[in-house]
C-alpha cells in the first residue's frame, strides 16, 4: 500500500463573495492573508504538487485538513474541482478529514460545509461507529491491511484562535472502533488535522494546540503501531508517539500550497509505504525544488525532490 498525504491546502478564492460575509472573524482572517500569507500560498504548487502525487501511482491518499482559506461556498467548491482535476482518483481513495480553517465560522460549522462537499470523500465502512451527530466522524474506510479512521479536530473559535478539539463523544466512538474486530486486524492510520504532540509553551498550546490530547491519548492506549497523520503545522514533521500497548509513527504534512525559503515547510508532499500485512516500510517525502514566489519561477516548482522527515 502507498498512501500519499497532502495537507494545508489554503485555496483562497473571493470570487462572488458578496462583501458582508467579510465583516467576521473572516475579516481579519483576510488581512492576515493579504499581509502575511497572500505572496507565500500559491494555488500553482498546489496544482503542481496534486500532479506530483499523480505521477507517484499511489493506492489512496488522504488530506489532513485546511482545504480553503475562509471556509467560503466557492473555495470549497474549486477545491473540490481541483482534486479532482489533479489527482485523478476516486472518491474510493480518496480521505479528507477538515482543518479549522474549514469551520472558520460558526455558519460553516452549524451548516456543516465541509461534510456537504466533500460526503463522497468521508464514508465509513462502519458508519454505526460515528458519532450521532450527523457529520460522520470518526469515519473508518478498511482498505486492504489498513483501517484508515478519519477524525475531526475542527471546531470554530474567536479570532486569532486556531486550537482544536476531538471532544468526549468522538474520543468514545474513537475507542469503539479501534475495539472492532475488523479494525483489530488491520493497522491503523488516524488522520486528524490538529497533531497529538502538544505545541512549544502553554500560551502557544492554548491557542493551536489540540487541547484535549491527553483524552485521545487515552482512547488510543490499546494500539499496539499503526500512524497518525496530520497537518496544521506547516511543517514536515515526525514524532513516536508511545501508548501502554507499543506506539504510532505521527507524520505531519507542510502546507500543499506554501512557498517558502525552508525546504522543511515548502510546499509538497509525504509518502509512506506500507507492506502487506500493514507495517510501516519507509515514510518519504517530496518538495518543490523552488519556493516559486512568482510566475516566472513556476514551471521549476513542477519539480518535486526527495527530502528526509525529519523529528521534531
Amino acid at each position: 500500500m502507498r498512501i500519499a498525504h497532502l495537507s494545508d491546502l489554503h485555496l483562497l478564492c473571493l470570487d462572488g463573495a458578496v462583501p458582508w460575509r467579510l465583516f467576521n472573524k473572516r475579516l481579519t482572517g483576510y488581512a492576515n492573508l493579504r499581509l502575511r500569507r497572500g505572496a507565500i500560498h500559491r494555488p500553482d504548487l498546489l496544482r503542481a504538487a496534486a500532479a506530483a502525487v499523480r505521477r507517484h501511482a499511489v493506492d489512496h491518499v488522504v488530506v489532513t485538513g485546511d482545504l480553503t482559506n475562509l471556509a467560503l461556498e466557492v473555495e470549497f467548491q474549486r477545491v473540490h474541482e481541483l482534486l479532482a482535476e489533479e489527482l485523478g482518483v476516486a472518491c474510493d481513495a480518496l480521505s479528507v478529514v477538515p482543518g479549522n480553517h474549514d469551520v472558520y465560522t460558526r455558519g460553516a460549522y452549524v451548516g456543516r460545509r465541509f461534510e456537504r462537499y466533500f460526503a463522497p470523500c468521508m464514508t465509513s465502512d462502519l458508519p454505526a461507529l460515528a458519532v450521532a451527530d450527523g457529520r460522520g466522524f470518526p469515519f473508518v474506510r478498511l482498505r486492504g491491511p489498513l483501517a484508515l479512521i478519519g477524525l475531526s479536530s475542527a471546531l470554530p473559535r474567536v479570532p486569532f484562535v486556531a486550537a482544536g478539539a476531538i471532544g468526549e463523544a468522538q474520543a468514545r466512538a474513537l475507542e469503539a472502533v479501534l475495539r472492532h474486530p475488523e479494525v483489530r486486524s488491520r493497522t491503523p492510520v488516524l488522520l486528524q488535522h490538529h497533531p497529538w504532540h502538544g505545541r512549544d509553551g502553554v500560551l502557544r498550546q492554548l491557542l493551536e494546540g489540540l487541547r484535549d490530547r491527553r483524552r485521545e491519548a487515552r482512547a488510543l492506549a490499546e494500539v499496539a503501531s499503526g500512524l497518525l497523520l496530520h497537518g496544521h503545522l506547516h511543517r514536515r514533521v515526525h514524532r513516536y508517539l508511545a501508548t501502554p500497548a507499543g506506539g504510532l509513527d505521527a507524520y505531519g504534512a507542510t502546507s500543499a500550497s506554501l512557498a517558502h525559503a525552508d525546504a522543511a515547510r515548502r510546499s509538497g508532499f509525504n509518502l509512506y509505504v506500507l507492506d502487506a500485512a500493514g507495517a510501516l516500510v519507509e515514510a518519504r517525502s517530496f518538495v518543490a525544488a523552488t519556493a516559486a514566489r512568482d510566475a516566472a519561477s513556476a514551471d521549476a516548482a513542477r519539480a518535486f525532490e526527495e527530502t528526509a522527515l525529519p523529528s521534531a
